[in-house]
């Protein structure tokens, strides 16, 4: 999440920080990975991250899930621009 969001040198930066996506300061520094634990509660078995509800959204707690794949593929960009042009039922 972090290196998507900061390292433009990363594979998916492109998607994340070059779209203007980041990581809230909470979630940041020494103490970043114990905040996010402790505002996200553990994951379970099967779910992974999600930005929800909005996916243009940064990470922050108000907009962030554990989620199942099928909710994520619910949830992503591509399923928006099908709906838009007139294909998604």
């Amino acid at each position: 999440m972090l290196r998507r969001c900061r390292d433009s040198k990363h594979k998916h930066w492109k998607h994340y920080g070059g779209r203007g996506i980041t990581v809230c300061e909470r979630w940041q520094g020494d103490f970043g990975f114990e905040r996010f634990c402790e505002d996200m509660g553990p994951r379970q078995d099967g779910l992974e991250l999600d930005r929800h509800p909005n996916n243009d959204g940064n990470y922050e707690p108000v907009n962030c899930r554990w989620a199942t794949r099928s909710e994520q593929n619910l949830n992503r960009r591509t399923k928006a621009q099908i709906a838009a042009q007139g294909g998604l039922q």
